[in-house]
């Protein structure tokens, strides 16, 4: 008798675990996501380093400038000079361009689709609470009245690819370097 419900709580561990697995591709299928899109890491290093470059235009100290098509983040610093992050951007059909400002930022923010995205994918959670399995990451930045964040995420190798459903995604690492260096109202100037 015992083995038989040795056996039967294994078996039902097995689908547990295979259910689990299925939930969170369902979640890296909607947040964009690799394999690691789950992996309770602090976002790894990115394949794209942070570093500090030669920057010429004419924006102020403080502005950030994201170029969708490089796949770059730049800081201005002034002095000829920007920090430069990689990032991951909307995939085709979720590009957007324009100007902003930075209305709020949030430590390990919640995270609730927005209805457009649960119009699309209604198995979502309606909710997730701030947490390492969050697909917001570690920090994120409020672009005005739009749906869109400049956050983190703990999949490091989608940084540089066109993944998102229009947010800018950074490694949590990288996201959280950028929250720190900049307050709200800041400017966010997007171009293709």
């Amino acid at each position: 008798m015992t083995r038989v419900l040795a056996l039967l709580f294994a078996a039902v561990m097995v689908l547990a675990a295979a259910g689990q697995a299925q939930a969170q591709a369902d979640m890296r299928d909607i947040m964009g996501g690799g394999p690691n899109f789950f992996n309770g890491g602090g976002g790894g290093a990115s394949p794209i380093p942070r570093t500090t470059v030669n920057f010429s235009g004419q924006y102020a100290p403080g502005t950030i400038l994201i170029s969708t098509s490089e796949r770059r983040l730049y800081l201005v610093l002034g002095n000829g000079q920007a920090l430069r992050y990689g990032i991951g951007v909307g995939r085709d059909g979720f590009r957007w361009s324009g100007t902003h400002r930075i209305t709020a930022k949030k430590e390990w923010p919640s995270w609730t689709p927005p209805s457009q995205m649960l119009a699309r994918r209604p198995d979502l959670p309606r909710h997730m609470a701030g947490g390492i399995d969050n697909p917001l990451g570690a920090r994120a930045m409020y672009l005005g009245s739009t749906l869109y964040r400049i956050h983190g995420s703990n999949e490091p190798e989608t940084i540089g690819q066109a993944v998102s459903s229009g947010c800018f995604r950074m490694t949590n690492d990288d996201v959280t370097d950028l929250y720190g260096r900049v307050g709200i109202g800041t400017t966010v100037i997007v171009k293709n």
